[in-house]
């Protein structure tokens, strides 16, 4: 790789230049939730330069140590109490970065003396920086602490790391060097974006040491890898191999709107006058195809998707299930571009008034991100059940369209027949489709599955090819959905005639 302009070693002005501001104006407790220690360490040996203080870390096995120095500092400290009194009684003024404090601050005493030296106000007092994962202040702390929040590396930032990364490489590897591609680089950096730099500089390590290479094979595994380092609870699943528009029978109108959308959704800046598609809606009946046509989405934009469970949403903790939706929406504009499914929308966002206000906070938060969102991800949501969906998210404007998704028609039931056949190395030919789409009228995709399933275990127990009469057989046994839940598919085939667009 070829050397980089020199930019200089500080790579966070933005935050020294807060930080700094803050120090200077008293504030003398900081709470920083990160797992990226490193970090911190970097950006506080920025600012301690402006009034140069000493920089002493604290840990739970090694007790106050300087940072910036290698001077011992003589005493026992790994006791929280007694480093804090030991703080209290230091002269010079210091910065204490007290890593991973978290667990000691129910302690009526330690929350005590975080009050006195934390106080603030004379410029000869220390800064007390609390650096954990999760940091939960108890009521005491909080109007005194000042929480900052780290901003992720920029572009900048990551190809200064990526191009460090190679160069230890290549001095490992007998002055080898690493090849690439300016694509491949661009590619690289953009997938790292939204993770802090420890992680990122592990997925950047990970794909040069591989094979002394950045290309474009290596996306594919930072992306999954960014994605576990994301993933709230298993909420959320990733995808980067989904299905083919080829494999979904019907649905004609939806694959020309994708088509005429998926261009315009790739481009760096869309056409002058368009704006960047932002999702569907796909409700319909049960079975017919919502959830494939959501995967296939994916496939059409050439893009990962995300699957959310809506109904794992919710959570007996109070806040909990409003912690879910916010992290998987984060979650989401991190990993963009990209397709974000969704699934049974309506059970983790069905307005009740038995939870506390719970479903209409969540559903506040997601119509705030659907309509502020800058990120590039396509929402698909797939609903069965329309008396769920609160009103405000169906109105006009939430999504660029709202499809139907009904019942397949004769030639779509004998494509699906055929794709299904297909899947389990069966002769299609063999079959008399057009017979057996005639018999299956008012079948769902599912239903004509299950079908296909029941024949070839049919076929099995009678040691011999499955034929028509097979599927015949398991189809006249079968009674669909449509038959045994007739009044209430009618009521939403009636309620979406009005105010859906079909999907085929």
């Amino acid at each position: 790789m070829n050397e980089p302009p020199q930019a200089g070693s500080g790579r966070l002005p933005a935050d020294v230049q807060s930080l700094q501001s803050r120090i200077r104006a008293g504030c003398r407790l900081i709470a920083i939730e990160t797992r990226d220690e490193l970090r911190v360490v970097e950006l506080f040996n920025h600012v301690r330069r402006d009034g140069l203080r000493p920089l002493i870390g604290w840990t739970a096995t090694e007790g106050l140590q300087r940072l910036d120095a290698d001077i011992d500092l003589h005493g026992e400290t790994t006791d929280p109490e007694d480093a804090l009194r030991w703080i209290r009684q230091h002269p010079d003024r210091c910065i204490f970065l007290l890593k991973d404090f978290h667990p000691y601050l129910e302690n009526p005493v330690i929350t005590r003396l975080l009050r006195e030296i934390g106080r603030g106000g004379e410029d000869n007092e220390h800064v007390l920086v609390l650096v954990s994962p999760e940091l939960n202040l108890p009521p005491e702390l909080r109007n005194l602490a000042n929480r900052f929040e780290l901003s992720l590396p920029d572009a900048g930032e990551l190809e200064e790391m990526i191009r460090q990364e190679a160069r230890d490489w290549t001095r490992k590897n007998r002055s080898r060097k690493v090849r690439t591609s300016p694509r491949a680089l661009e590619l690289l950096i953009a997938n790292l974006r939204g993770l802090p730099m420890k992680d990122a500089r592990r997925l950047a390590r990970n794909a040069i040491w591989n094979d002394g290479a950045i290309s474009e094979d290596d996306l594919a595994g930072v992306m999954e890898t960014k994605f576990q380092l994301l993933s709230p609870d298993g909420i959320l699943q990733f995808e980067m191999e989904t299905d083919q528009f080829s494999q979904v029978a019907g649905m004609n109108a939806l694959k020309r709107w994708l088509d005429q959308r998926a261009p315009v959704f790739a481009a760096d800046e869309p056409p002058r006058g368009l704006d960047i598609p932002r999702g569907v809606l796909l409700l319909g009946v049960q079975g017919c195809g919502k959830s494939m046509a959501a995967r296939a989405v994916a496939g059409r934009f050439g893009l990962p998707l995300l699957s959310m469970d809506c109904g794992a949403l919710h959570n007996r903790y109070h806040g909990e299930s409003e912690r879910n939706l916010r992290e998987c929406l984060q979650s989401a504009d991190i990993m963009a571009p990209c397709v974000l499914w969704m699934d049974e929308i309506e059970k983790g966002l069905s307005v009740s008034d038995q939870d506390g206000g719970t479903s209409r906070r969540m559903l506040g938060s997601l119509l705030t991100w659907m309509a502020e969102r800058r990120s590039r991800v396509f929402i698909v949501a797939t609903a069965n059940d329309i008396d769920q969906l609160p009103p405000e998210l169906i109105r006009q404007g939430r999504f660029d369209e709202i499809f139907f998704v009904d019942l397949p028609d004769g030639e779509t039931r004998s494509r699906i027949l055929a794709i299904h056949l297909q899947r389990r190395d069966l002769e299609v030919d063999r079959f008399d489709l057009d017979r057996l789409a005639e018999a299956s009228q008012g079948f769902s995709g599912a239903e004509l599955e299950q079908a296909v399933v029941s024949a070839l275990f049919a076929s099995h127990a009678g040691n011999r090819p499955a034929e028509t009469r097979d599927l015949l057989a398991a189809i006249e046994s079968t009674r669909p959905l449509s038959v045994v839940m007739a009044e209430r598919i009618g009521e939403l085939r009636r309620w979406a005639r009005e105010r859906t667009v079909p999907a085929d």
